[in-house]
């Protein structure tokens, strides 16, 4: 093989076929990746939301039971992706959602994840104009977010082992750092580190009525359903990570390293350090003209909050943090949007240009979220979107683990591809009716709904009312 064709199948990196053994990882080297993609900004600041509203110690319950059950459906999802070889959405096609159903699944994966993309873009720039004091122009725009994109798309480009190998070094050097600042922080606060480890809720009860939450277990129901949502997405992104892996365990210590990472690491550090350094960030801010309401009202306005918080602990230090957070966070979205939108294009049109032509687009595509509404549209919609990707994990994980085996006793598994899977894409609409609109007010965690009702009801319509067709078992043309 040649310079130029080995250069080409790094670039694609089998982004509509199965891995091959030789190029197979272990778990240490999926873990740098799948914590890598979960120790953000955005994290500390949900971590810091939650518990403020919870108080540390719900916040941290529902930390624990969210994380369970993360890995075990990041497990479950990273497992048939091994036996595969296939990312998330060409896994859909097999099982679940046929090769037209995948649509579905790339469209909502491929929406939230360049959604994120953008977030975490328009967070880094609010970051730079922060630290450098740039005003807000069109040309600033156009230089900071041009410069963003083209790294974004560079450090992509070359597939997984470059992807992996940027992840290892900036989140070994995002660990140091966030060390450092944590100490900073903590040491410098006039409480204790158990004091801060164990604060109640930050909010009035009356804003928490406003929130609907009124007791305990509305503080854990309220804890659970913000941390799920990522915690299903994520199981899909350790599908598109655990076709590299050389067992089944290794995908699931890394789906369990990441949703620790994000779950309780991430929830807990966010917090602490956002507390420690709530009197530092309010004074800081009413030096600058603020009253005492608005400055406590901008210590935790947004995610451009907790960005800001670390250039005011720490200056170059906390902008070196936010640097090293936002890079590798955005360089593994990229990734698994690149590899949904190429499965989106091959279905829809048999398009095949490449995986690297969609690394660019997923970028086009969040440059334009930023100016338009597409954007307010995933921060209104992240729970919704957590649902569904809950859902589309559930059902894939349904069919291999319960309607395959039953299929294979009765002689009706199929041999190739449905068109359409439509006991998946049924069952998908069913448990994201039953689990926000129906079933929301007698089961407010909604996951529960979700994943009970996708477990139950996609095996009855596989296996007794949506059966595969004749020709699909019999024969046919073979392939994902």
């Amino acid at each position: 093989m040649n310079n130029t064709s080995i250069a080409e199948s790094r670039a694609e990196d089998h982004a509509l076929n199965s891995v091959p053994d030789a190029e197979r990882k272990g778990w240490v080297a999926l873990s740098w990746t799948t914590t890598g993609l979960v120790t953000g900004l955005v994290q500390l600041f949900l971590g810091a939301l939650i518990t403020f509203v919870a108080g540390f110690k719900v916040a941290l319950a529902a930390g624990v039971l969210v994380t369970a059950v993360g890995a075990l459906m990041g497990w479950g999802c990273g497992h048939i992706a091994y036996r595969s070889g296939l990312s998330s959405t060409v896994l859909s096609r097999k099982f679940g959602f046929g090769h037209k159903g995948s649509i579905v699944s790339s469209v909502i994966f491929a929406f939230m994840i360049i959604g994120f993309l953008a977030i975490e873009n328009a967070l880094l720039y609010s970051g730079f104009v922060f630290y450098f004091h740039l005003h807000d122009t069109i040309t600033t725009r156009i230089m900071v977010y041009g410069l963003m994109t083209v790294a974004w798309v560079l450090l992509t480009a070359y597939g997984f082992n470059l992807v992996a190998r940027v992840s290892t070094y900036t989140l070994a050097a995002f660990l140091v750092v966030l060390a450092y600042i944590t100490y900073l922080v903590v040491s410098g606060s006039s409480e204790s580190l158990s004091t801060v480890a164990s604060f109640p809720s930050q909010f009035p009860a009356a804003a928490l009525q406003g929130m609907g939450i009124t007791s305990e277990w509305g503080k854990f129901i309220f804890a659970v359903n913000m941390l799920i949502g990522s915690a299903g997405a994520l199981a899909l992104v350790d599908a598109d990570i655990g076709r590299y892996a050389k067992r089944s365990r290794d995908i699931g210590i890394a789906a369990l390293f990441g949703n620790l990472a994000m779950d309780i690491f991430m929830l807990a550090l966010g917090g602490i350090i956002m507390h420690a350094g709530a009197a530092q960030l309010i004074a800081y801010y009413q030096s600058n003209g603020m009253s005492l309401e608005a400055a406590q009202q901008a210590s935790l306005a947004g995610p451009d909050s907790i960005t800001a918080a670390f250039i005011v602990f720490s200056g170059g230090l906390g902008a070196l943090l936010m640097v090293l957070a936002q890079s590798k966070t955005q360089v593994l979205n990229t990734y698994s949007a690149s590899l949904s939108l190429s499965n989106l294009a091959d279905v829809l049109s048999g398009w095949r240009p490449g995986r690297i032509v969609f690394v660019v687009v997923a970028n086009i595509i969040g440059l334009v979220m930023l100016y338009g509404k597409l954007l307010s549209l995933v921060n209104s919609y992240v729970t919704l979107l957590g649902v569904l990707t809950t859902a589309f994990a559930s059902v894939i994980i349904g069919d291999y683990f319960i309607v395959r085996p039953q299929q294979r006793k009765q002689g009706t598994e199929p041999k190739t591809v449905d068109a359409c899977n439509w006991a998946g894409v049924a069952t998908t609409v069913i448990a994201f009716v039953l689990s926000h609109w129906v079933l929301n007010t007698i089961v407010p965690i909604e996951f529960v709904t979700t994943v009970t009702v996708c477990l139950i009801v996609y095996p009855v319509l596989r296996l007794w009312v949506l059966r595969p067709s004749l020709s699909l078992v019999a024969g046919g043309p073979q392939g994902a």
